[in-house]
């Protein structure tokens, strides 16, 4: 059995900053998790004129969007820390309430504006979320801290990819979007926690000077896609 040192269980702690950030990423994505797996079946289903292109084209206009967008929010980010939390904070406000459009939708026009609002809304969400997390980091932590958010954003979506089908089965996908949105509404109000340390800048320490863009196109460049 691994016995964890002293120096080793003072490593895995986190500040109150990155712990809340992780926190609030877990839960809100962890929601989203819920439509990855049935999301294909509601576009075949319930939208008018629904097919693989249609699925293809929801999925594209999302990504491209957060795509594009997400380097000028990481540059706006990067401008103050109230500028960083307040693009997290509506980003994810925004994003929490497009499963909500889903209930209504019916022409694939629907979806894809709905998409383009979450690509637009997870990139300002994202470049404001980055900057902080990396300002808040602790020195000599950077990759354990990273690796607790890969954590939060796979092992939680991944659990709830699992239950989202059992949950359209016996719910409706109606239900499975309205608890997506609740769980996305409770992980982006989880960081009015933390709104006053960042605002007032109670504990500022830029443990790591590595800016939003700065380690969004240095983690691109590192990347090996499948």
């Amino acid at each position: 059995m691994v016995r964890l040192t002293k120096k080793s269980k003072q490593s895995l702690k986190l500040n109150k900053i990155v712990k809340y950030l992780v926190l609030s990423d877990l839960v809100f994505y962890s929601g989203w998790g819920l439509i990855s797996p049935i999301f294909a079946i509601f576009l075949l289903n319930s939208i008018v004129g629904g097919t693989a292109f249609v699925v293809g084209m929801a999925a594209g206009i999302n990504l491209i969007f957060r795509s594009i967008l997400r380097v000028p929010f990481g540059v706006m980010s990067d401008k103050s820390q109230k500028t960083a939390f307040h693009l997290m904070f509506w980003g994810l406000l925004i994003a929490a309430f497009v499963p909500l459009g889903y209930i209504y939708a019916s022409l694939p026009m629907h979806i894809y504006l709905l998409q383009f609002i979450l690509g637009a809304s997870l990139a300002m969400s994202s470049g404001g979320w980055t900057a902080l997390f990396s300002r808040h980091m602790d020195k000599g932590k950077e990759s354990t801290e990273w690796g607790y958010d890969a954590v939060a954003v796979g092992l939680g979506p991944g659990i709830a990819g699992i239950l989202g089908g059992a949950a359209v089965t016996y719910f409706g996908f109606q239900s499975v979007f309205v608890g997506v949105t609740l769980l996305g509404l409770i992980g982006v109000f989880m960081l009015l926690a933390i709104k006053k340390s960042i605002l007032h800048g109670a504990g500022l320490i830029i443990r790591n000077k590595i800016s939003a863009e700065a380690y969004e196109l240095r983690r691109m460049k590192k990347a090996r896609f499948a």
